[in-house]
């Protein structure tokens, strides 16, 4: 058994994990129950101290919304103001799934490969025999919770790897880039963090959601998403003199969700498999309530478990009761329909995780991200991981290796847009060695002065010459 360390008295900190553990500790659970926009109040903290950061580093165009969204402008190195424009983006709120209140964030350092107790006195652990994938980070340093809360990797580790990047190209200008950027949005986790984004607003040709799981992670598909809302009018009668009266609504949601094929839920499923899957039920005698959401990553197969849940909901036996009913509604498609013709940025991706020394991992996404609506919105947004791990709920961590690697991943896929599309190579050669080096030799200087073995690249074509 391993016993964590709190992040206090960890020996390893850096700035990136100072920043993320800083975000994790604003609670930002948004809450679906709610109408308001954004759902809870206190996603507003983090967006505040956001907006704040980004003024103190110099990004321009700074805003905070009354919806609760985030933007800021990076202007482009000197050189790359005529390329198309990137957008970086994260979301600011945590799953309603698991508390977001009094997070206590630990850390098993070098990680040996047993079990992880994070709560020793209620026997709640990290066991890798029940998450295998920890088996991947042996040796790292495991950001995990105290067993009372999630952590708030998904999506506060992207919050913190962009965060990261417009600190550096705002302190190192001699970096080429676009102009680049920034979104931060509430209520992903509830389906509606692109509902108040002025997409044409943005004026962005491409754009990568920081939002993804494990290292190397890039994603060009995710579900069809829907959310299912049955009711069920019940009978309420005194108990005493109920038989042959009563019809109890609870009874009865409990029932139908007996009849959910037990093979399509999400313990059950992997890969491109959909499912049903009940998210709550609540209610007594006279009035109970079951919400769903329906996933499937083929379009026919999301549509006919649309209609299979209707003619379920239409057929089943309330007896003396009033019918069940329910209302159906699409959340987001799925991006890959989206992506078509746009194959360049996940080229793009993949030169940049190689050279992170990454290996991309392209997988569906058994999920959704805000890069699915803004996909569909005409803004082709993949997504890329952060190195979070077990999201929405108390098993939730983050090796501290992997948010680094994500991070500059970030960087370098920015750095590589100019390169790969739009700008010489020898300026990008030479500005990595500038900044491996962490010489104080200007890169302009550096590229004049010193031999460059790509300066034969000089005479590349002008920005506007490629295709957006």
């Amino acid at each position: 058994m391993v016993y964590p360390v709190s992040y206090n008295d960890y020996a390893k900190k850096t700035p990136l994990l100072d920043r993320f553990i800083r975000y994790a500790l604003i609670p930002t659970g948004s809450d679906p129950e709610s109408a308001a926009s954004p759902s809870a109040a206190r996603e507003f903290d983090l967006a505040r101290v956001l907006e704040s950061e980004l003024r103190a580093l110099g990004a321009k165009d700074v805003t905070l919304s009354e919806k609760g969204v985030v933007t800021a402008t990076i202007p482009a190195s000197s050189g790359a103001e005529k390329a198309p424009v990137i957008l970086l983006n994260s979301h600011m709120d945590t799953s309603p799934e698991a508390s977001c209140e009094g997070i206590h964030p630990q850390v098993a350092e070098a990680w040996n490969g047993e079990a992880i107790a994070l709560d020793p006195e209620n026997k709640i652990r990290l066991d890798p025999e029940v998450f295998p994938e920890l088996r991947r980070h042996i040796g790292e340093d495991i950001i995990c919770t105290d067993g009372r809360t999630l952590l708030g990797a998904d999506d506060k580790a992207g919050v913190a790897a962009i965060m990261n990047a417009a600190e550096w190209f705002l302190t190192h200008p001699e970096d080429p880039h676009a102009e680049i950027r920034i979104l931060f949005t509430p209520d992903e986790e509830i389906g509606r963090g692109t509902d108040s984004v002025d997409v044409p607003g943005l004026r962005a040709s491409y754009g990568f959601t920081i939002d993804g799981g494990d290292v190397g992670g890039l994603e060009s598909e995710t579900f069809n998403a829907a959310t299912a809302r049955v009711t069920f009018t019940g009978i309420s009668v005194h108990p005493g003199s109920a038989k042959g009266k009563m019809v109890n609504a609870a009874k009865l949601a409990a029932r139908f969700i007996s009849l959910l094929p037990e093979s399509e839920s999400p313990e059950e499923t992997e890969g491109h498999e959909g499912f049903f899957h009940p998210i709550s039920i609540s209610g007594g005698v006279e009035h109970a309530e079951v919400i769903l959401i329906i996933r499937d990553h083929d379009r026919g197969a999301f549509e006919d478990r649309k209609m299979w849940l209707a003619a379920l909901v239409q057929n089943f036996d309330t007896g003396r009761a009033a019918p069940a009913q329910v209302v159906i509604q699409d959340q987001y498609r799925n991006m890959r329909d989206y992506l078509a013709g746009h194959e360049n940025i996940l080229d793009l991706a993949h030169a940049a995780y190689r050279d992170c020394g990454i290996e991309p991992i392209e997988e569906p996404v058994r999920g959704g991200t805000d890069g699915a609506f803004f996909s569909a919105k005409g803004l082709p947004c993949p997504n890329v991981f952060t190195g979070g791990l077990n999201y929405h709920g108390i098993y939730e961590c983050i090796p501290a290796q992997s948010l680094e690697k994500a991070a500059n991943a970030v960087i370098e896929f920015t750095v590589n847009f100019i390169c790969k599309y739009q700008f010489h190579r020898a300026r990008f050669q030479c500005a990595r060695v500038v900044r491996k080096n962490a010489s104080a030799i200007k890169t302009a200087d550096f590229c004049v002065n010193v031999r460059c073995p790509r300066r034969g690249l000089r005479g590349a074509p002008a920005y506007d010459t490629y295709p957006v």
